[in-house]
């Protein structure tokens, strides 16, 4: 599959032959959502938490005599049943994460990106290279390439002027090779990869 090359103020910078192991394959649903599960689980804090009987904060004087009241012999206002009581069986912290074999996570991310290219979705950049870490030109020249809400990932490490630029654009993410994910990729109408962040998806997916 060859795709043609631009730059950053998107003048023509040539073309790129890319691989149709990692950007040519069938997109399956499926695949896409059990990685993206996987993730959002994943990241779950699982800090929920309510109070046992043993936990919440009330007197332990019996509420009425055992016998000759004529109601229920309770020991305990930190019942359940209580109003302000403890609560039975209520969420503790925990992990909700579960586990995916490395096999189905390779396939989601493989999906991903060619899901992005079959939708006309997939812009190449030459490099991420500017003159100065200024938010405003680089939002206009965002503006102007037509990316409303654009996931851009680099190489092994992302040019620090343009991180500084790009850091209060919300409409625009920026991830190095290593950090391309699924959830990521989908979450993004526009998926740019630069060179380096093609040749090095390319190697971590062959």
């Amino acid at each position: 599959m060859k795709l043609d090359v631009i730059k950053i103020d998107g003048s023509s910078a040539g073309d790129i032959e890319l691989s149709d192991d990692v950007f040519g394959q069938e997109p399956r649903r499926d695949i896409l959502f059990r990685v993206v599960r996987w993730q959002r689980n994943k990241a779950q804090a699982g800090t929920h938490k309510v109070k046992t009987r043993s936990e919440v904060s009330y007197s332990t004087k019996k509420i009425v005599r055992q016998k000759g009241s004529g109601g229920a012999r309770h020991g305990s206002r930190k019942a359940p049943i209580f109003r302000k009581g403890g609560v039975y069986k209520g969420p503790t912290p925990r992990s909700h994460a579960h586990e995916l074999p490395k096999k189905v996570r390779k396939l989601g991310l493989l999906h991903a990106l060619s899901s992005k290219a079959q939708a006309g979705k997939l812009v190449v950049l030459e490099d991420l290279t500017l003159d100065a870490p200024k938010t405003g030109a680089l939002a206009r020249q965002i503006a102007e390439l037509g990316w409303k809400r654009a996931l851009v990932i680099d190489g092994a490490s992302i040019d620090e002027t343009f991180a500084q630029a790009a850091r209060n654009i919300d409409t625009l993410d920026v991830l190095p090779s290593m950090g391309a994910n699924v959830y990521d990729i989908l979450k993004r109408d526009t998926l740019v990869l630069t060179r380096a962040g093609v040749e090095a998806l390319e190697a971590r997916l062959a």
